[in-house]
Formats: C-alpha cells, structure tokens, sequence
C-alpha cells in the first residue's frame, strides 16, 4: 500500500514540475542590441589550450568528426594537466586580457563621446514627441466625441 502511495506522489511532484514551468514568461524582443563594434570578450586559459589541443586532436584523430569529442578529449587533457602545464596558457589568457582591457577602455570612451554629441537632440526629441502625444491625445478625446455623434446620425439615415 504504501507503495502505491509513493508513485501516485512522484506522479503528481512531476505535473506540478511540468506546470510550473511552463508558467515562465518567455523573454521575446527584450534583449539589447548587440553592437557589432564591441570588442569580443577574450578566451579563457583553457580556451587557449583548447585552440591548440584541437589541432593536435584532428592530426591524430582525422576520422573523429564530432565537435563534442575533441571537447571531451579536451577537457580530460586540461584536468589530467599539472599547473606548471597550465601555466603558459594561462599566461597566453591574461596577456589576452589585458588587450580586452585596453581595447574596452577605448570603445567605451568613444560611446561617452558618440553619447554626449548625440544626447542633446535625443533629449530634445523626447521631450518633442512627449509634447506631441499630449496634444494629439487631447484631439483623440475631441475626434472621438464627434465621431460618437456622426456614427449615431449615419445609423438612423441606415435605418
């Protein structure tokens, strides 16, 4: 008995799973833009690894062709490896680093200039359009008004 008990639980612990999520709102159209300009973040010190590993990899393995193997290989490789192994990848990733670093430094302050010389008319426009709705929100309520009477006069000229 009490094992019919524990599968009529386990059945309802895994509806209520599925339920919930589907609950989760999808997020459609809300991510930002991505600025093709940025500077691509730079590889990890495995990922240096992996880059020449790979190599390596096919020239011993041509007929492997799946991406995952070389992947799998790659990591047991990295964990197999002492830190004195690591350590010229690791080099090769902070020196990376340190160019993302530089080359961030000089995007962002090429988007502080692009924003400030452009900030002025987009405040400007803003408050424009701001003014723009007011206006056209008060002639809506006027439109409407009229339109409910000419609607009332062309239903009695149909009848």
């Amino acid at each position: 008995m009490d094992s019919l008990h524990l599968i009529v639980i386990r059945k309802l612990g895994k509806r209520k799973a599925a339920v919930k999520a589907d609950k989760k709102p999808a997020k459609k159209g809300k991510a930002a833009k991505k600025d093709p300009n940025k500077p691509k973040r730079p590889p990890s010190a495995f990922f240096v690894f992996l880059e020449e590993f790979r190599k390596t990899f096919k020239k011993e393995n041509p007929d492997i062709k799946a991406v995952s193997a070389v992947g799998k290989a790659g990591g047991e490789k990295w964990k197999s490896m002492s830190a004195a192994e690591k350590a010229p990848y690791e080099a090769k990733a902070a020196k990376k680093k340190a160019e993302y670093g530089s080359l961030m430094n000089a995007y962002n302050k090429k988007q502080e200039s692009s924003a400030d010389e452009g900030g002025e008319e987009s405040e400007r426009s803003k408050s424009e359009v701001h003014d723009e709705d007011d206006e056209s929100g008060q002639e809506e309520e006027d439109d409407d008004g009229e339109e409910d009477e000419e609607d009332e006069d062309d239903d009695a000229d149909d009848d």
